[in-house]
């Protein structure tokens, strides 16, 4: 499990972006053609909170893709092992 947690955090990030995108079309959707102020507000809320969501999730995903870097890098550099 430990050589897996970078492609755990991948995997979730790609999840949690596809689920933002979810948000936005269920409860955002398209913006309305003649809103009055208070549909506008409600849809800014909802885009506004779908918006943070997929954010979040690019960002694990990013912080998955790093760590994966960084960890290839790690062992690539390593000396190895004399016992």
């Amino acid at each position: 499990m430990k050589r897996l947690w970078p492609l755990c955090l991948i995997a979730t990030g790609l999840l949690v972006v596809v689920i933002g995108f979810i948000y936005d079309v269920e409860y955002a959707g398209i913006p309305y053609q003649d809103p009055t102020p208070e549909m506008s507000a409600l849809y800014n809320h909802y885009a506004h909170i779908a918006s943070l969501i997929r954010w979040l999730g690019f960002a694990i995903f990013l912080a998955g893709v790093i760590a994966g870097m960084i960890r290839l890098v790690v062992r690539r550099f390593r000396p190895p092992v004399v016992s």
